[in-house]
């Protein structure tokens, strides 16, 4: 499916329903990776500001088990990070924006091992500290069937927060509209709720396998990470004043800017 977005350039949603565009051989492919029950579509306000201040090709892909993604029998980073590789043109350079668990994703295709060609990392909101409470809630969070829903408000309402996006993106907006399905007359989540099986990042483990620039960022508000926590493990931090965990959401401009050295 070939859309316009703004400024005429091409929008294609890929077989995998990558979100997609920008300027072919003018730099690093941008990879834009979403959190946890977000989608790809999360990434459509910034198309206006990649083609302002992006020079080259960007792509948004939804992760296993997200969006319009294929589930992944079990759940790990290094296979989160595996699938997405394996979508990617073999000639592609990347810099990667990665928010939440997108952000170790990134991290994850960085790490020499992978094999994946990464230039730079920019992990946005990481969780880096989790208490077993938080990992036994996640876990039987991914033992959960899935729930069904009369209306799309309510499934809506249910993925704007799992997502984290409730307050910042309406019910009725276009890009929740990915993280749904409805069959048979009745509504769901799009995500696998077997995702929330991934576990806890071994952060020092993954920066130590990755050999290129990598920055920690963060909104000044964001509840799930410190500067402290991430200034620990000994890579640039970056804090984006007034905002919150999902900085990208709330102001891609700023969060934009964290790229600038990679264009």
């Amino acid at each position: 499916m070939t859309a316009l977005v703004p400024g005429g350039e091409p929008w294609e949603t890929a077989a995998v329903v990558d979100e997609s565009g920008g300027h072919a051989g003018r730099g690093p492919v941008l990879l834009l990776l979403h959190g946890m029950g977000a989608t790809g579509d999360v990434w459509l306000p910034w198309a206006s500001h990649l083609e302002r201040h992006w020079p080259g090709r960007w792509l948004a892909p939804d992760l296993a088990g997200h969006g319009w993604a294929p589930p992944l029998p079990s759940y790990s980073f290094a296979g989160l990070a595996q699938r997405i590789a394996q979508a990617l043109a073999p000639d592609d350079r990347l810099v990667v924006l990665g928010h939440s668990l997108g952000g170790v994703v990134g991290l994850a295709m960085a790490a020499s091992a992978a094999g994946t060609p990464v230039d730079a990392v920019v992990g946005l909101g990481i969780k880096a500290v989790w208490s077993p409470v938080e990992l036994t809630r996640a876990a039987e969070l991914a033992d959960r069937p899935v729930s069904w829903f009369a209306t799309r408000a309510e499934a809506a309402r249910r993925h704007l927060r799992v997502s984290g996006l409730a307050g910042l993106v309406p019910p009725d907006h276009p890009v929740v509209d990915a993280g749904l399905r409805q069959v048979d007359g009745r509504w769901r989540l799009a995500m696998d709720p077997a995702a929330f099986a991934v576990g806890e990042p071994d952060l020092a483990a993954l920066l130590a396998a990755t050999d290129v620039p990598v920055v920690l960022a963060r909104g000044e508000h964001d509840p799930m990470v410190t500067d402290e926590q991430l200034k620990e493990y000994g890579v640039p931090v970056a804090t984006l004043p007034g905002l919150g965990h999902n900085a990208h959401v709330e102001d891609p401009a700023a969060v934009l800017a964290l790229l600038d050295a990679y264009r």
